[in-house]
């Protein structure tokens, strides 16, 4: 059996591939439903010696089957925001130590410490409801960091703690989604030193979508930011993808993207070409780890990757930014 500390230790795309090709295997035999994809695609698992080769599941498989590994019972059921009469997506985490760790790990390989920052919140559409995994993710780094708290529509009170940090020096972290982020400008303007303001997309129906350079843009001014960071998650994953400006995501070492032919969705493309996102995300053992996203993206050659839309056929989901030019 795959270990927590086996897969939050990997150092190396050797290691990545070794431990993936294994969580396949366990997957393969253990998820039901995955199982059943494979069958249905009449591919081997014994015939799999490389994860470009691994299928992946297509995403809309969390809106209509319980994806889990074993035999576990489920210790927390995470939900997508969706929309009004759409099916929203749901994670059975039988192992909720995975996600706790996924975060403390992801949290410090790109940011450093907790306690080295105090948590401003501004996710209101998403602390109004039940199941999601992003104010999960908020709660405990603020129970890590110890300072900070959620805003919901308070702006004011935000905008005058957000001075009052400033003055003290400390180094502090806004996350916000998109069209609240914008609610905020609308009011107040400021020129941050020490903060940094991640988005993590959605509009909501809140306002008209718009582009995430623009997004970026008018966040840039507002915040008097040269960079505005970004967070790439999903109900459905139980790691996030970063980026500390020009839209550019890495990754955690347990988790990698590759890029599928939109014509043929078993090719993986190479780098700079646009396709759809696949994500391999270990600490997902639990449920599948191998996921065809409905995203549109494009790796680099650095292995960092970018968002650039979705599919047509997808439902609007609460991550969704919609990108010219793709």
């Amino acid at each position: 059996m795959i270990s927590k500390e086996e897969i939050f230790s990997i150092q190396n795309n050797d290691q990545f591939e070794e431990i993936a090709l294994n969580v396949f295997r366990f997957q393969a035999e253990n998820n039901l439903v995955y199982r059943s994809f494979i069958e249905f695609l009449n591919v081997n698992p014994n015939n799999i010696h490389s994860i470009e080769k691994i299928p992946f599941l297509p995403i809309r498989f969390f809106k209509s089957h319980e994806i889990i590994s074993g035999n576990g019972k489920p210790e927390k059921i995470f939900t997508s925001s969706g929309t009004t009469g759409s099916q929203n997506s749901q994670h059975f985490v039988s192992d909720l130590s995975f996600y706790r760790e996924s975060l403390k790990y992801s949290f410090q390989h790109f940011y450093g410490n907790f306690l080295d920052y105090t948590i401003f919140a501004l996710l209101p559409s998403y602390l109004e409801r039940q199941g999601s995994s992003l104010i999960d993710m908020v709660e405990f780094w603020l129970s890590e960091s110890g300072s900070g708290g959620f805003y919901l529509y308070n702006h004011e009170e935000l905008y005058k703690d957000l001075i009052q940090h400033e003055k003290s020096g400390k180094k502090a972290i806004l996350i916000g989604v998109s069209f609240a982020l914008l609610d905020f400008l609308e009011k107040f303007q400021l020129n941050l030193k020490n903060t940094i303001v991640m988005e993590t997309g959605g509009m909501k129906g809140r306002k008209e979508e718009i582009t995430r350079e623009e997004l970026h843009r008018i966040l840039k001014k507002g915040f008097g930011l040269d960079e505005i960071h970004s967070e790439y998650g999903m109900t459905e994953l139980l790691s996030q993808a970063y980026s500390k400006g020009n839209s550019r995501f890495e990754t955690p070492n347990w988790v990698k993207v590759l890029i599928r032919d939109t014509e043929d969705p078993l090719s993986i493309l190479n780098p700079d070409k646009t396709g759809g996102i696949n994500v391999i995300d270990l600490a997902n053992l639990n449920s599948c780890s191998f996921i065809a996203t409905d995203d549109l993206g494009k790796m680099h050659p650095d292995h960092s990757f970018e968002i650039l839309g979705r599919f047509d056929h997808s439902d609007v989901r609460g991550c969704n930014l919609m990108v010219s030019d793709v």
